[in-house]
């Protein structure tokens, strides 16, 4: 992976990154795949989107290899986790070369010990840092973004904390060590921490 011009910032607003992901045809494959098992409320959030941006504003060639490909949905019908376990086998088959993630927000919220999400995109948007809490989606073959805290800190390679996780609340200590642990500048050397958490 070779780094670009640092002053390079090809996508400049939602509209830029909807396209570049548009023109991903390795991106569109998987979000089809996951639109194939219909699941209710259902996106795919976090890293794959993060990771395209970062990678495009650091004018890299090569994709950033992802740990996991983060498919979330709201089920309140069932909150089993074997189920989840099924539906990662189920996209394996599908594509075995992804690191498929499947995640029921209607349960992750006893696995946070946070009170109860409405939906998924309230889930995402109770993620710790504002760049992560993004989530995309075809729907009848239309591409959808969800981003609660809309794409400028994504765009400007900023990692900043959501409102659940800002100083002085009883999350900002998962925020902190979330983002040490994933040392995001090794990768993305222009990514930043924003100052005023």
């Amino acid at each position: 992976m070779s780094l670009g011009n640092p002053r390079a910032c090809p996508l400049q607003t939602e509209a830029d990154l909807l396209e570049a992901i548009k023109q991903d045809k390795w991106m569109i494959t998987i979000l089809d795949t996951a639109a194939k098992l219909e699941l209710p409320d259902c996106c795919i959030s976090a890293g794959f989107v993060r990771a395209k941006a970062w990678d495009m504003q650091h004018g890299y060639i090569e994709r950033t290899p992802l740990m996991d490909v983060d498919v979330v949905y709201f089920d309140a019908h069932d909150i089993d986790k074997a189920t989840e376990k099924e539906l990662e086998n189920m996209l394996a088959k599908m594509m075995p070369d992804v690191p498929w993630s499947v995640k029921n927000q209607a349960r992750m919220h006893h696995v946070n010990q946070m009170p109860s999400f409405r939906d998924t995109a309230h889930a995402i948007a109770c993620y710790p840092q504002t760049a992560t809490s993004i989530g995309d989606k075809l729907k009848e073959g239309k591409l959808q973004l969800i981003a609660p805290y809309g794409v400028d800190d994504l765009l400007a390679c900023r990692i900043a904390p959501t409102p659940l996780y800002v100083s002085r609340t009883p999350y900002h200590y998962i925020y902190l060590d979330r983002v040490n642990k994933k040392n995001w500048q090794r990768l993305w050397p222009r990514v930043r921490m924003e100052e005023s958490i």
